[in-house]
């Protein structure tokens, strides 16, 4: 994959970038046990409440329904095609079993149409697109889709181009370094895909317009200070002003950048073998 860049035939092209994937598929229909209408809430919680700012008007899409357990275990699957999903930044798989059964799974990167892969909680081929324990995977392979909790599916490493590495496995636990830096300790029976998550690129993707941002669900975004002080405590004042406080707010006071979130007691804090780096 690689990014094209387009020519600065109008404003909104000048600085645009797509990702360049040649090999994904667009199907003539997506089987309907496989997808269901993805609901806008726009933000909002059950009670109607703006939860999170910033979130409507996103186009129309159906919701693929990833299999993120892959739990038909010593079976071959088939690779039919590897599709877009405009819910994720990464690609998904189509994959058919031998049965006939058809299921979504995160595309690793490489992994190309006529490809099989496995899971298995035993003994598999150590190649991209398998799925094992992270027992029976070798020190320092690259891995995704790894589960926290053993039979729970994978809860970590799934956006475009993330990978962790297998560093020791000791007693009933296995060392990952995750993405982040982090080195966390996990059962060394949850299961994870080999392989880096594909579109690599996504990240060096430039947007180019705000109509492109509206299409993906994201609203305009106004800045603390060019507000009101009714509105936000960085509001106020003649012209272009600082925003006269010690440290920057949130719209309701509260301390905003740096300030840590995570809490202290949080019962999977132990483990947590090493920090990621500041």
């Amino acid at each position: 994959m690689a990014i094209r860049i387009y020519k600065p035939t109008t404003p909104g092209r000048r600085f645009a970038s797509v990702v360049h994937a040649p090999h994904l598929e667009k199907p003539k229909r997506i089987p309907k046990h496989l997808r269901e209408i993805a609901k806008n809430h726009a933000g909002r919680n059950a009670h109607g409440h703006i939860t999170v700012r910033h979130r409507g008007g996103q186009h129309k899409r159906f919701l693929r329904k990833v299999d993120f357990i892959f739990d038909r275990f010593d079976m071959q699957a088939k690779v039919a095609s590897i599709e877009y999903d405009p819910n994720r930044t990464a690609h998904i798989a189509r994959v058919e079993f031998p049965d006939g059964q058809q299921r979504y799974i995160l595309a690793p990167e490489g992994l190309r149409s006529g490809d099989t892969v496995v899971a298995s909680r035993t003994k598999a081929e150590i190649k991209i697109g398998n799925r094992l324990p992270l027992e029976k995977i070798p020190l320092g392979i690259g891995v995704h889709n790894v589960e926290l909790i053993p039979g729970h599916g994978g809860e970590i490493v799934r956006s475009a181009g993330a990978t962790a590495t297998i560093m020791a496995v000791d007693g009933g636990h296995a060392q990952l370094k995750l993405p982040s830096g982090e080195i966390r300790s996990l059962p060394r029976t949850s299961m994870a895909t080999i392989g880096q998550v594909s579109n690599v690129d996504h990240s060096n993707v430039r947007y180019g317009k705000a109509g492109r941002m509206r299409r993906r669900g994201i609203r305009p975004s106004v800045r603390g200070k060019a507000m009101n002080p009714v509105d936000h405590p960085h509001g106020g004042g003649e012209g272009h002003n600082p925003i006269g406080l010690k440290h920057p707010k949130t719209p309701w006071g509260k301390p905003a950048l740096g300030v840590k979130t995570r809490k202290p007691f949080k019962s999977s804090n132990a483990f947590i073998v090493s920090r990621r780096p500041k």
